[in-house]
């Protein structure tokens, strides 16, 4: 192998998740992102097939005989959705996908008109000047915000090409921050996981592997891993590979949380959806601990594909694996380069390593 090819395996392609973190995904309006993903796992992929709701994959064929792997990141982000117009022009919306409310107000968000046209707008709400002093203490409902958008009547908002049913995104802009280590943007929850899978693919561009990866995202997963089950029904996988960011919990106030951004790659070994298999997480310590691949254990109170995904058919022996971020679920979230990283260098070992009797041997262990 030259070594041209072997520094290939570690460069990250960063200009490819600006844009994959800037490109609108609601959960159930996923078709820009996907149209993102096409383009890219065209690249590298045998081929390139889609589930019924919009799921996305490419596959990538090794040895014939080999387990089929599939990994998945997901392609909607945390967003909301118009409900209805004002008459004086503003824009009642629901959350799609798990909001703190308290996250909310004065931030700016983009909505999106079924013609793709983005409008500026932002998330309003009553002033603290004109609440009593028991309101101005208490976090405010989502039911009692709004967007504005500058609109003075319905009528104009209609004019405009907005109308109930349509979309609206957090505006962030991708951002490297002071020292060049860490990134700032929307949407890191979870264009990281779709990066990464064309990053895997990348990566296996030149080399053999002994299984037949198929790497991608899934749709809807914010509000409920409700793309999952029908991408492996397409698939019928032997193992999957949720990627997907966790929340972080090295900020002031956190008490013995989980992850730190900037220590390494997550391992999931538990959550409200599905416990790792032993035999699994066993592999995957192995080749992080072999291989000095920054890792950490990782539980949650959320879940992910994977809990969808592992019990479909016979049962799919899953994994949820990736990184933390910081301020998930709000309009920008800050990741690690390092923990990008260590993630690749992790999934290519992994996807080297997974032959027929090491499939066999965590299944039937």
């Amino acid at each position: 192998m030259t070594k041209l090819l072997e520094r290939s395996k570690q460069m990250i392609d960063w200009e490819m998740f600006e844009v994959l973190t800037q490109v609108p995904g609601a959960p159930g309006f996923e078709g820009e992102v996907r149209k993102v993903m096409k383009s890219y796992l065209g690249e590298y992929a045998d081929e390139i097939i889609q589930d019924r709701l919009g799921g996305v994959f490419g596959i990538k064929r090794g040895e014939s005989h080999g387990p089929k792997i599939m990994v998945a990141g997901h392609m909607d982000e945390v967003a909301f959705m118009v409900t209805r117009v004002t008459k004086e022009g503003f824009l009642k919306f629901q959350p799609l996908g798990g909001w703190w409310s308290q996250v909310l107000p004065a931030q700016r968000v983009d909505v999106i008109t079924r013609t793709g046209k983005r409008i500026p707008g932002m998330i309003g709400a009553t002033p603290v000047h004109l609440l009593d002093k028991e309101a101005a203490n208490k976090v405010t409902k989502i039911q009692h915000m709004f967007i504005d958008i500058g609109a003075t009547s319905a009528d104009e908002v209609s004019e405009w090409g907005i109308r109930p049913g349509d979309a609206a995104i957090p505006h962030s802009p991708f951002t490297e921050l002071e020292g060049g280590r860490r990134l700032m943007s929307k949407a890191w929850d979870n264009r990281f996981g779709c990066g990464m899978v064309i990053e895997l693919l990348s990566a296996l561009q030149y080399e053999r592997h002994p299984n037949v990866i198929y790497a991608g995202a899934t749709v809807q997963e914010e509000v409920g891993t409700r793309g999952a089950a029908p991408a492996a029904n397409l698939i019928d996988p032997d193992l999957f590979f949720a990627v997907d960011v966790g929340p972080a919990g090295d900020t002031p106030g956190i008490q013995d949380g989980f992850g730190q951004i900037g220590k390494g790659m997550l391992i999931r070994i538990y959550d409200k959806s599905m416990i790792t298999l032993p035999g699994i997480r066993d592999f995957l310590l192995d080749i992080a601990e072999r291989e000095k691949i920054p890792y950490q254990f990782f539980v949650s109170p959320g879940g992910t594909d994977a809990g969808r995904v592992h019990i479909t058919g016979q049962g799919v022996p899953s994994v949820a694996i990736g990184i933390v971020g910081r301020y998930i679920h709000s309009h920008v979230s800050v990741i690690d380069k390092e923990d990008v990283e260590a993630t690749k260098q992790f999934m290519f070992t992994v996807a080297k390593e997974l032959n027929r009797s090491t499939y066999e041997s965590i299944v039937y262990r």
